[in-house]
């Protein structure tokens, strides 16, 4: 499942092309995603100029003139892909040979910009596991935006808040990190990254990070400080480019290469002067990779 820095990615990819356009024709080309698509929605967009294309968490919002907002999840292998008259084919490198097959493009804008360039956006996803819904009214409130917590990508994340939030809880670390409603967006990834940076182990309890004393404020402004870097390194380097997900430009990030602990099971822990060894262990169900030496 993209990730954070990767849905990011492609906000920053489409934007160029989205933002001022106006939306000629939808396609879509079956009637559901994982959920069937909005009554009317190709009608709905048709017409419609996109004043804004906006990120909450791990969902694009596309604000269009005089409403609705079009919320998009990517699901576990959705790419958009931009094509314009010019360029029928998608530019940038691949890790792994997206599908071309046509039966997989499942939504289609055709989009003309303020400068009267046609363009179109193209919806892939083989699994088929993405949505499109409408907000109608303010995007925050909608049931899938409405509960989540505080981004980690800004300064408001910080130590003070982030103890906060885990006071009291008696789950491991990584579980509360994951938990949405708490801060929205963090994965399984970047959770084990951040968790290796501020040298804290994934088992430990929540809570203990979140007490009075001097250590446990040093704890908890570390790995505040731990979730902001690994989320912006992320975002820099275009996301970790994990088997299924590509750019807007077909291209694949490369902060996977710069991964400390992910998927790095039996390698030498990356930390200066530790001697200890990358472990995997199983979290609810979810790969975890830390090293028992120096996270505590």
């Amino acid at each position: 499942m993209p990730e954070l820095p990767e849905v990011e990615t492609v906000r920053r990819g489409l934007q160029p092309v989205l933002e001022g356009a106006r939306i000629v024709r939808v396609e879509a080309r079956r009637p559901d995603l994982r959920f069937p698509f909005p009554a009317k929605f190709a009608q709905r967009l048709t017409g419609k100029t996109i004043t804004a294309l906006g990120r909450r968490a791990k969902y694009l919002t596309m604000h269009l003139d005089g409403g609705p907002v079009l919320i998009c999840h990517l699901g576990m292998s959705g790419s958009f892909r931009i094509e314009t008259a010019d360029d029928s084919e998608t530019p940038g490198k691949f890790h792994h040979e997206r599908s071309k097959d046509a039966k997989h493009d499942h939504v289609v804008f055709h989009l003309v910009s303020p400068a009267a360039i046609q363009s179109r956006v193209v919806f892939n996803d083989p699994r088929r596991f993405g949505f499109m819904l409408f907000a109608e009214g303010l995007a925050d409130a909608h049931p899938m935006l409405a509960g989540l917590g505080i981004e980690p990508t800004g300064n408001a994340l910080d130590g003070a808040l982030l103890a906060s939030l885990l006071k009291g809880r008696r789950s491991p670390l990584k579980a509360a990190l994951l938990d949405q409603k708490l801060i929205a967006g963090l994965g399984n990834i970047y959770v084990s990254e951040a968790l290796w940076r501020a040298g804290l182990s994934p088992m430990r309890e929540a809570g203990t990070i979140a007490g009075a004393g001097k250590k446990a404020k040093e704890q908890s402004e570390r790995l505040a400080e731990a979730i902001r870097s690994v989320i912006a390194d992320a975002i820099a380097a275009g996301g970790s480019s994990l088997r299924d997900y590509v750019h807007t430009d077909g291209s694949l990030g490369y902060f996977q290469h710069s991964f400390a602990v992910y998927d790095r099971e039996g390698e030498p822990c990356p930390t200066p002067g530790c001697r200890g060894h990358i472990e995997r262990v199983v979290q609810s169900g979810r790969s975890t990779f830390y090293c028992r030496t120096c996270q505590r």
